[in-house]
Formats: structure tokens, sequence, C-alpha cells
């Protein structure tokens, strides 16, 4: 059978652990496939897991068309605390008042937090402002309050939430590129007069491309790829 495809020239559907950075996901897969060139298109969070994408070869010409694609989230984050990351990064720094919260009120914040959206990125992330990524100075004790982010647009085409378990709730967002599910938590606990950290982060869907296809770092295969049609 004649090979069509140059061996490098794929892309490579992967579950990203947790703890682990997308790099260290990228750094791993180059060393598991001895592949040359390599990179991913979209972080996670370190505490996030699933869906990851990463190119290699010719495909890292492509990086840009997957980012571009839309993202499916489904997790859950709890109200009545924040940490300054906003999950459980770091510790949690205050309290607030829960008892005043209605199913009608979450609804208010849900609907506030669907549709074209601006929002502030979180001081928690790999965005380089001045020469130097925010978690950077996050790291050196600089909170928001000390670091004028940008407003940035996103667009989230569903928001589906489950209340039962109040005050934590679970959610599925679909979302465009660039849009920072910590800082919905974090907007969502602000509309509520409250305060909310995420517990918990899967991306279960890139595009078309869904988690349940991807591999394990454990079992990478370099013979279990996916191309363009």
């Amino acid at each position: 059978m004649v090979e069509l495809t140059p061996i490098e020239d794929k892309f490579y559907l992967i579950d990203k652990p947790k703890t682990w950075t997308s790099f260290d996901a990228v750094r791993k897969i180059r060393n598991l496939g001895k592949f040359k060139k390599i990179g991913h298109a979209g972080t996670l969070d370190p505490l996030a897991t699933g869906l990851l994408i990463i190119c290699v070869g010719k495909y890292t010409k492509k990086i840009d068309y997957f980012q571009s694609l839309p993202k499916t989230y489904t997790g859950s984050f709890v109200l009545g605390k924040t940490t300054p990351s906003i999950d459980l990064e770091t510790e949690f720094d205050e309290e607030f008042p829960i008892d005043h919260i209605t199913q009608e009120l979450l609804e208010e914040a849900r609907q506030s937090l669907v549709g074209e959206i601006e929002q502030v990125p979180p001081i928690y992330s790999a965005i380089k402002q001045n020469g130097q990524r925010l978690y950077v100075q996050a790291r050196k004790g600089l909170t928001e309050k000390d670091v004028e982010i940008k407003i940035r647009q996103a667009s989230v085409y569903e928001f589906d939430m489950d209340s039962t378990s109040f005050p934590e709730i679970k959610f599925k967002i679909s979302c465009s590129k660039g849009t920072y599910i910590r800082s919905i938590v974090r907007d969502f606990g602000y509309f509520l007069n409250s305060g909310a950290y995420l517990k918990e982060l899967v991306r279960s869907q890139i595009g078309d491309y869904t988690l349940e296809r991807a591999q394990s770092i454990e079992k990478f295969s370099a013979e279990q790829y996916e191309i363009l049609l």
C-alpha cells in the first residue's frame, strides 16, 4: 500500500491528563513519536483535562485553523468562594453569601453570559502583556487590580447548567476561540453578588473532533493519526 501522506504530516487527538501543561503533552508526544516539528492547537489549563489537538510536520501550519474552531467544555463550578486563579491551582481567598441566590437569579446569570460577550482574561493565563506572561506576574503576587488586562470579545453559543447539586453548578458550554471558561465562572459569581471558582473542566470537542476519538498519552500510538479530508 502506498503511503499518500508523509509520515509526519498528520495530527493527533490527545486526552490531556490533569496537572499536565499542554507543553508537557507536546513534549511527551514529540519523544514518543520521535517527531521533529510539532505543536498544539489550543492551550488547556494544567488542571483541565480533555481534547488537545497536536499537529506534526507540515500540519503545524494548520494550527491556526484548528484554533479557530468552536470548542465545547463540560465541568462544574462552586458558588460562595473564590481563588486568585479562579480554579483550584491556588488557595481560597474569600467567601461570599449564597443564601440569596434563587433559581431565577441563576437563570438570569446564565442568560447574561450567552451570545456575544466581553470578558477580562484571568490573570493566571498565558497571555503576554508588557512582554511577560500574565501568570508570571500573578505568581509574583500581582492581582487583577494591579494589572490592566485588556477586555476581549467572545461568543458563547450554548450554556447549559444543572444546579441540582447547589452550590455546585454543572455546565456544558460551547464557545468561540479565545473564550476563557474561568472568566465565565468569575463573572457568573459577580452577577450573583457572590463568588465562584472552577472545580472541574473537560474539553470535550473541537469543531467536529470529539474526546471519544482521542487517545491517552499512556497508550499513545503514532499510527492512530488524523488527516484533513
